[in-house]
């Protein structure tokens, strides 16, 4: 069912959702981005329909929604423990396409890695409901074309905002008793069909190209251009990797909290063990790390996609103007390189 309606229309009904669910949306916070002049756009619980910024992507992703960069997992005394408690209501998260194909990834991360589910993001997983924003045109940083992640059909609801007006289509029974008495239409969400982006996808199929891959040159540049400063796994749709830390709360007593914080492989000190070692201790080990894990490790792992959706908010987020589709592009330059290589050693 489709539906159209006024701004004032979707607060009404905004309004009675809110009595059972959360609504999570891009959210645009007036002079608190990067320099004082600047705003940020991130995720935030809107009560308004106004709120919601549609015009623009936001600058993090809405997996903050599901994996919050600190959050609480349980409490602990001495002799007993307690889990935190999660939200009592669902969640309705405004939601891209690229962020949709994102969720995809996490749950295989959470949910279907090593046989183990992790049942602090699985709580709040099951609680969501995706409604989609159409996207027709996206954006100078997006290549979610070149990655597939451009379209989708997996959505409780999809909504197209021009000027104040909203089209929507709702496709989950749930939903659908909110919009009685709504102005029918025939909405049915678009999709960006060519991205100003484009990037070349490289399939490694041979050990041994992959290993003089991970020794190529090309990964020395990153140890003078990247500062290690994380910003782009912060924005990442996709970057799935945390640190645990019990917080005491007083030094004359057991109880505290365990808290899960969002990590970076790119931070220095990420891969140190006890007794010195380090495995990937320059800027360029950790750059050669995260693009084979974005752009190999992971689809050679769960046989299916590889884990970069084409959001292009590390490209928005990295200080040094460090694209990973002019990295992409020029590791798959490499690759070229290195397979005429050994067919050249083969021929002799």
């Amino acid at each position: 069912m489709s539906y159209t309606l006024s701004f004032s229309e979707a607060n009404s009904i905004f309004d009675t959702l809110q009595k059972e669910y959360e609504i999570w949306a891009p959210k645009r916070f007036t002079g608190k981005g990067r320099y004082s002049d600047t705003d940020i756009i991130r995720y935030d619980k809107v009560g308004r329909i106004e709120e919601i910024e549609f015009n623009e992507k936001s600058d993090f992703p809405a997996k903050e929604m599901l994996t919050p960069i600190s959050e609480s997992l349980f409490y602990f005394t001495e002799d007993a423990f307690m889990e935190s408690r999660g939200t009592s209501k669902k969640l309705l998260i405004f939601m891209r396409p690229c962020d949709v194909h994102a969720k995809y990834h996490q749950e295989k991360i959470y949910l279907q890695n090593g046989g183990f589910e992790d049942s602090y993001y699985k709580r709040m997983s099951e609680r969501v409901k995706i409604v989609l924003m159409e996207c027709k045109e996206g954006w100078d940083t997006c290549f979610c074309v070149s990655m597939g992640t451009n379209k989708t059909d997996d959505y409780a609801a999809a909504v197209r905002a021009e000027k104040d007006i909203l089209s929507l289509e709702v496709k989950d029974a749930e939903l659908i008793p909110y919009f009685e008495g709504c102005t029918s239409c025939d909405f049915k969400p678009e999709f960006i069909e060519k991205n100003d982006l484009t990037l070349e996808v490289p399939e490694i199929n041979d050990r041994n190209v992959l290993a003089k891959l991970k020794v190529h040159p090309m990964w020395k540049e990153f140890d003078k251009r990247c500062v290690s400063c994380g910003a782009c796994t912060i924005a990442c749709s996709t970057c799935t990797c945390f640190t645990t830390t019990d917080v005491i709360y007083n030094e004359n007593t057991n109880v505290g909290e365990r808290k899960r914080t969002s990590a970076s492989c790119q931070i220095g000190g990420f891969t140190d063990m006890a007794g010195g070692m380090s495995f990937r201790p320059t800027a360029g080990d950790r750059m050669r790390y995260k693009v084979l894990h974005k752009f190999h490790d992971y689809k050679a792992r769960f046989k299916d996609y590889h884990m970069c959706v084409g959001c292009g908010r590390c490209i928005s987020r990295c200080p040094e103007f460090i694209s990973i589709v002019a990295t992409v592009n020029k590791m798959t330059r490499a690759i070229d390189e290195i397979q005429d290589e050994i067919k050249a050693q083969e021929v002799r």
